[in-house]
């Protein structure tokens, strides 16, 4: 019998810091380590129109990381078959295009049906949303609980996203 992937272990479903997954690298990934800080979860490809988010992502990270914040980047070849890559590929991509140095995961699947990952599975059950293409964004509160969901055309930049973020933050 075969035992189940970190991304597959049932995990508690209000919590996103309680699941575990898989760094782009191939190393198991515990999201406990972002407890007590606020996240944005962000479905990501590297050929899509909304690619050039990847700069404001770090930006965004760049600026509110020393205040408790990360961007997490979930990669998801499910939107137009526009994340083919490789890990090595995407980290590639992703390193000398953008200057990414915000956590990025092993690609996953977003949407509902056997192969969805528990986080999209949280992510999705706390809001009522999943993305319905690439780069949609769940702000997630400093206790793992989340408190938003972004679709993909509102940008890194936008006043109301970064309002939420420092109210999250207590700022």
């Amino acid at each position: 019998m075969t035992q189940p992937t970190p991304e597959q272990t049932p995990q508690p479903a209000d919590d996103l810091y309680a699941l575990k997954t898989t760094a782009l690298d191939g190393k198991p990934a515990d999201l406990s380590q972002f407890k007590g800080r606020v996240t944005l979860v962000v479905n990501v490809a590297s050929e899509c129109g909304y690619t050039p988010q990847y700069k404001g992502l770090q930006e965004l990270h760049e600026q509110m990381k020393d205040r408790g914040f990360a961007v997490l980047g979930f990669p998801s070849n499910e939107f137009g078959g526009q994340e083919p890559g490789s890990p090595e590929a995407i980290r590639n991509f992703c390193t000398t295009k953008y200057g990414v140095t915000f956590p990025m995961f092993a690609k996953l699947e977003t949407k509902p049906g056997a192969g969805q990952s528990p986080i999209y599975a949280t992510l999705g059950k706390a809001t009522g949303n999943l993305p319905n293409w690439n780069f949609c964004k769940y702000l997630v509160g400093k206790d793992g609980r989340v408190v938003k969901f972004y679709p993909s055309k509102v940008a890194p930049d936008d006043a109301a996203l970064v309002k939420d973020i420092e109210t999250a933050l207590g700022s």
